[in-house]
């Protein structure tokens, strides 16, 4: 395709996106407030069809282009992407098993400390890699644990640290490195929720020896589906990559051949001398690669990342000072030296409080005010987990209240001021009709989604 066509091409692309864009009029009560979504441009859909015009379909230059803006945005050396967040989870942990950690790689039974508030793909790797979970509870407000709580957690057989920012709220990461380093554990960072966050004035995502990041729609930045996997440690770098890629020993890009110059030069476990390095196999891995349509999207994305993360920040200060001093409702609170850019607003309902979780969530969900759970609540109590092995140490008390208690709404930038506030007049309205003088409050109309952004689930409004 010659540039004057392919320019072509683009820019009625461009203007196709203008005129799909509605920008419906919001109707309290009857236009969806969605709890997350993407926000997505002209600019993001031209990027898509760029990248389909280079027939890019698996991973190429636009995922190595991302890699590399990603690293150096977390100023880590490395990064790889993966096809979901959850992945990169599951890469992160059993990079940390791997042969060529020797001594320090985690075995089946080592302990790893988590939290029991969370959500699933933090705490499946562990158990899919033969590892057990340690369970400790959060605070109430902050919704993370303490540096106090994991200390108290560590025994003979643990190994490692996993832990997430739970909403975008980084938990004590400081103190958990530290504490970490103390103890000779590895320290692995979920940020699927919180990229952009700081802590310490540091970005969360570069205190650990890994860090994860997710890139579904719900998230800061997606590229549809998606996530990486971020470290400093070149061994664990080259782990990563490799249990990404098959479990192959190989590095060469997708289309390449002899980067290392020796191709047919190796001799590995019981092969004969000069089998091909591409076929060779030093992990039981996987394929978890994304694609360059995915990467190319993300590309587009990234210059919009501060840009997003302010506007999390404006929309979840709004409700904040907009709901402060209501009764019988706890209200979030960041995490002290923290700076988060936030996933979710959280609101637990005081368990002494004349009304439920479940009052208040049908309430905003029949005024077209979207609400979620804090995930899967105390996992310990998910069906999921009840044969498998695991340790709780100390109470979880708070992660019961957060179970039967605590939702969240969003901040997502897809939200307008007259939406937030809307939230904030819903909710003071619900608490006024539980004073003794107020007459019950019914539910409000459908229908209307909002233009030009995406739902949690990834379709486009």
């Amino acid at each position: 395709m010659s540039d004057d066509r392919r320019t072509a091409v683009l820019d009625a692309v461009w203007d196709y996106h203008q005129e799909k864009r509605t920008e419906a009029r919001f109707v309290p009560g009857v236009t969806e407030i969605w709890p997350s979504g993407a926000v997505l441009e002209a600019v993001d859909r031209v990027a898509l069809v760029e990248a389909a015009l280079d027939m890019s379909i698996a991973a190429g230059k636009h995922a190595q282009m991302f890699e590399s803006a990603l690293a150096r945005k977390l100023g880590r050396r490395k990064a790889h992407l993966t096809n979901s967040g959850s992945s990169a989870n599951l890469l992160a942990v059993s990079a940390l098993t791997s042969p060529l950690l020797e001594d320090q790689r985690l075995r089946p039974g080592d302990e790893v400390i988590t939290v029991a508030a969370g959500f699933p793909t933090t705490v499946n790797p562990l158990l899919q890699n033969g590892l057990v979970p340690v369970f400790v509870d959060v605070e109430l407000r902050g919704y993370n644990t303490t540096a106090e709580r994991v200390a108290a957690a560590i025994g003979p057989r643990t190994r490692a640290i996993f832990l997430a920012h739970t909403l975008g709220n980084p938990f004590e990461v400081s103190e958990m490195s530290r504490l970490a380093f103390e103890n000779d554990l590895f320290l692995i960072e979920d940020n699927c929720d919180a990229l952009g966050s700081f802590y310490d004035g540091e970005l969360t995502g570069t205190f650990g020896e890994l860090s994860t990041v997710s890139f579904y729609p719900a998230h800061h930045l997606t590229m549809g589906e998606g996530g990486c996997v971020l470290t400093s440690n070149l061994v664990l770098a080259r782990i990563v990559e490799s249990l990404r890629d098959w479990g192959r020993d190989c590095w060469c890009a997708p289309g390449e051949s002899n980067t290392c110059r020796k191709r047919f030069g190796y001799q590995m476990g019981t092969l004969p001398a000069g089998y091909d390095h591409k076929y060779i196999y030093s992990h039981v891995g996987y394929n978890l690669k994304t694609t360059d349509l995915q990467a190319a999207l993300g590309m587009s994305q990234m210059s919009k990342l501060d840009d997003f993360g302010a506007a999390r920040r404006r929309n979840w200060r709004r409700l904040r000072e907009g709901l402060d001093g209501l009764p019988h409702l706890l209200m979030p609170e960041a995490t002290p030296r923290s700076d988060p850019s936030w996933f979710g607003f959280a609101i637990t309902v005081d368990p002494k409080a004349p009304f439920g979780r479940g009052e208040l969530v049908d309430f905003l969900e029949a005024r077209r005010i979207g609400t979620r759970q804090l995930f899967a609540g105390n996992l310990t109590r998910q069906p999921a987990y009840a044969d498998r092995s695991y340790r709780v140490v100390g109470e979880l008390s708070n992660s019961d209240v957060i179970t039967e208690q605590s939702f969240w709404v969003g901040v997502y930038p897809g939200l307008t001021d007259e939406m937030i506030d809307y939230v904030v007049a819903s909710i003071k309205e619900f608490a006024a009709s539980w004073s003794p003088s107020a007459a019950p409050v019914g539910p409000v109309a459908p229908v209307a989604p909002v233009a030009s952004v995406a739902g949690d689930d990834g379709r486009v409004r």
